[in-house]
């Protein structure tokens, strides 16, 4: 099983990976469709299902549907374009994609919310059409959002093409127990094992550049949410807090009388900074998706800036852990939110970062293997239950608190010796089944817990 660095870890744009990057990378991918086919083509359409459908306004998945269309896509989007676009495609009901002309295409008439048939392979579900001189459908796909960006068409879900089974890798674990098995017959350290299978893969130069890349990005995200304040979109009035937090925490800096636990309000400063960019659109990481996207970089950041010794030498480090360990839940269990609850998304996350934390701070496989199913195992059982189908409450300061139990987690493994009585792989299957239990108003739907009880709903 290989699921490289850079699958966990994307480049792209708020409020949703699964509800905003997928379906913009499902529109890529059907355009792309339609330029190989013979056919001549003269409109579009689409429809979204299940909770694609349910949150789909608040997550802007039409947005990005339609966006998608006319030839926008996560890794080079540029915000005063699309709005310049979307402007456009509502005045003229066209999109005019790259090698297929102008297309005709009326967000209002031609993209259906389908609240009522649930498609059978996911809760992300969508159709893209398209349609000839008359208005007949001469091409139809179904795709599928899986979480973290990640992209199928009915056909490779039903296949089981989830992960990349191409050309063999040097350390091919599928799980946490064979991860320590090769870990211990081969004396490297996760992130060793992990580096050798980017490497084998894609060469040491995109590695480095990449993870350095990726860490920019995270960082940049942080100090733009930490500098700004105002009002998030979408309706709730939500107010940015992170800017205020952190200059009160500047102010506090040096004082004799700042308490000890005020370390936790930096952890979830960092962490609220990046999910209140997220909600705002701006530009993210997914780790493992937008939802959970502040907790790895928060968690960096703290070690960069509050642990002594701490050397952004070892980011690299922290990311290639903390990807081995999401991929070994995106393999096994899941790390989408419609399919599993925010237990997959911010448990998850929590659980790649104390991994990480816990080898740049010296731990061996076995302590950074507790660590990783300390962090998801009290994340067990979390619903995902956004108010307003906006990933701003509980979303938001959710992944603070993934922080601070990320850290937690590793000082508890680096406490020990590695010896502990739940496998993370049994952990990992917990999740699994709890998520299949999990009744569907608790998944990404907003159709029960906070998202039906908190009144401006």
């Amino acid at each position: 099983m290989f699921l490289s660095v850079f699958d966990m870890f994307k480049v792209g744009i708020g409020p949703s990976s699964s509800h905003t990057m997928g379906p913009m990378v499902a529109a890529a991918r059907f355009l792309d469709l339609m330029r190989a086919s013979p056919f001549r083509f003269a409109g579009l359409r689409a429809s979204l299902h299940g909770s694609l459908a349910f949150t789909g306004v608040g997550h802007a998945t039409d947005r990005a549907t339609v966006l998608g269309l006319a030839g926008f896509v996560p890794e080079t989007y540029d915000a005063d374009a699309a709005e310049t676009a979307l402007a456009e495609i509502r005045k003229t009901g066209t999109v005019s994609p790259e090698g297929l002309g102008t297309l005709a295409f009326s967000p209002d008439r031609d993209l259906a919310f389908d609240y009522d048939h649930k498609l059978t392979g996911h809760a992300n579900g969508m159709i893209l059409m398209a349609t000839d001189a008359q208005g007949d459908v001469t091409l139809r796909q179904v795709y599928y959002s899986i979480g973290g960006g990640f992209v199928m068409t009915e056909e490779e879900l039903a296949a089981g093409k989830d992960t990349d089974e191409g050309t063999p890798v040097p350390y091919p674990f599928k799980s946490a127990a064979e991860m320590l098995e090769m870990a211990r017959a081969s004396g490297k350290s996760v992130a060793a094992m992990k580096r050798a299978n980017e490497i084998s893969r894609n060469g040491d130069a995109r590695l480095r550049q990449g993870t350095a890349r990726i860490w920019e990005v995270m960082n940049a995200c942080i100090d733009r949410g930490l500098a700004s304040d105002g009002v998030l979109p979408g309706g709730l009035g939500v107010k940015r807090r992170a800017k205020g937090i952190y200059d009160a925490l500047m102010d506090e800096r040096g004082m004799n009388l700042t308490a000890p636990h005020t370390i936790n309000d930096w952890m979830s400063v960092y962490a609220m900074a990046v999910n209140e960019e997220n909600a705002a659109g701006g530009q993210v990481v997914t780790a493992p998706t937008n939802g959970a996207a502040g907790v790895v970089p928060a968690t960096i950041r703290y070690y960069l800036d509050h642990v002594p010794g701490a050397s952004t030498a070892h980011v690299e480090d922290f990311l290639l852990t903390a990807a081995a360990i999401g991929g070994l839940v995106k393999f096994n269990a899941s790390i989408s939110g419609a399919e599993a609850g925010c237990q997959a998304e911010v448990g998850s996350a929590a659980a790649m970062a104390a991994a990480g934390l816990c080898a740049v701070m010296g731990g061996t496989p076995e302590q950074v293997e507790n660590a990783a199913e300390i962090a998801l195992e009290h994340h067990l059982g979390m619903t995902c239950d956004p108010v307003k189908g906006l990933v701003q409450v509980p979303c938001i300061e959710r992944n603070g608190l993934g922080a601070i139990k990320a850290v937690s987690a590793a000082s508890l493994a680096l406490r020990g010796d590695g010896t502990h009585l739940v496998p993370l792989d049994a952990c990992i299957e917990t999740m699994r089944q709890t998520g299949a239990d999990m009744s569907e108003k608790y998944k990404e739907t907003s159709l029960g817990g906070l998202a039906v009880n908190v009144p401006n709903c």
